[in-house]
């Protein structure tokens, strides 16, 4: 049976997705964000939180899209096994080719718990996304069969409950709750997709109501993070109890941040895009796109990147909003680029194993 094609506006939604992680995380170096600690706004600030504000949701987009799609797909142990052995490959590599180049990497600090965010990226949260998805992915056999075996009113009632369990008391909760990760955990990933699935096998009015109103959905979720924002920085002097929940909007278990996110996906569900070079185009990039999370959220890539690249570029234009954006801009495009090719180049080589092994068993 020929493999079912991907879909090139779902691929294209994952490279945005992935740029906005990109940007999430430049604006996160370049340390931009308004924070609680901060006395006077600027415009830096409100530009870097309006774009993280409206780049939240790409985290819970990727799951969403596996959950969406997920009623499709059979389960492949081989597939888990591909991931983590992609994961491993960054893992392993990036600090061989740093110590080559000369850079100091994270064993050299932290000794044997440093080699083993190496050796076992999963197990340690060297990549806390990838340790969630992989996870997610083991329990997507069991999450599929357990939606589908539901009446449509069983299935709403527990998407209803988790939400509110997970979701809609943190959302309004002003303290932190000791069982709240933040959406930063398993957890999370199977109730965004659950969400996903349930979407596309029950949602009926629910999900027309969301297609139909899909931009609207996802600007004003993404608006309603960054005017929050806004007007709980604005409260903190009067009430310094209020410095948690400042940061909840930022939460991916946020209720604005899941909203936003099922309003980008039918935003770009809508696109119909012909068939031709550009689909193929997408198709192949949204394929790679993983690759770049993989390659500059590396332990010890993380904090580097960032002030190697702005350093490259920023020695004329001072420190002005013009260089803010000229830095936004190069260091997403290089990242992005870099991220692509090495993971095409990854995947040559995985390709290139899996046949000579395959030669030598024939």
């Amino acid at each position: 049976m020929a493999e079912k094609k991907r879909l090139a506006n779902i691929e294209l939604l994952r490279c945005v997705a992935m740029v906005m992680v990109v940007a999430m995380h430049f604006v996160r170096e370049s340390g931009s964000l308004l924070t609680s600690g901060t006395e006077v706004l600027t415009i830096r600030n409100i530009i870097a939180t309006f774009l993280e504000s409206f780049c939240i949701v790409a985290v819970n987009t990727y799951v969403l899209i596996s959950g969406y799609y997920g009623a499709d797909s059979s389960f492949k142990i081989g597939k888990v096994f591909a991931f983590w052995c992609r994961v491993l490959f960054y893992a392993l590599l990036i600090p061989v080719v740093l110590l080559f180049c000369g850079v100091n990497i994270v064993a050299q600090d932290m000794g044997i718990y440093g080699l083993v965010q190496y050796v076992f990226p999963i197990s340690s949260e060297h990549y806390w996304f990838a340790s969630s998805y992989l996870y997610l992915l083991l329990f997507m056999p069991l999450l599929n069969k357990a939606l589908k075996e539901m009446t449509a009113k069983q299935a709403a009632s527990l998407i209803t409950t988790l939400l509110i369990l997970f979701c809609g008391v943190k959302s309004i909760v002003p303290v932190s709750l000791a069982f709240d990760r933040y959406g930063y955990d398993l957890i999370w990933f199977i109730c965004v997709y659950l969400v996903g699935l349930w979407l596309r096998l029950y949602g009926g009015k629910v999900a027309e109501w969301f297609q139909r109103h899909s931009g609207g959905v996802y600007f004003f979720s993404c608006f309603g993070i960054f005017a929050m924002t806004l007007g709980l920085w604005s409260m903190i002097p009067k009430a310094e109890g209020i410095s948690y929940y400042f940061t909840v909007p930022f939460h991916y278990n946020f209720v604005l941040c899941l909203t936003g996110a099922i309003g980008l996906f039918y935003t770009f569900s809508k696109i119909n895009l012909k068939e031709g070079r550009a689909t193929d185009f997408f198709r192949n990039l949204g394929k790679y796109a993983f690759g770049v999370y993989l390659l500059h959220e590396h332990i010890d890539l993380r904090h580097l990147w960032y002030p190697r690249l702005t350093n490259a570029i920023n020695t004329w234009l001072g420190n002005n909003m013009v260089a803010f954006f000229a830095e936004l801009f190069v260091c997403v495009v290089v990242i992005f680029t870099i991220g692509i090719l090495i993971d095409f180049i990854r995947e040559r080589l995985f390709d290139f194993v899996i046949a000579s092994w395959k030669r030598r068993r024939g």
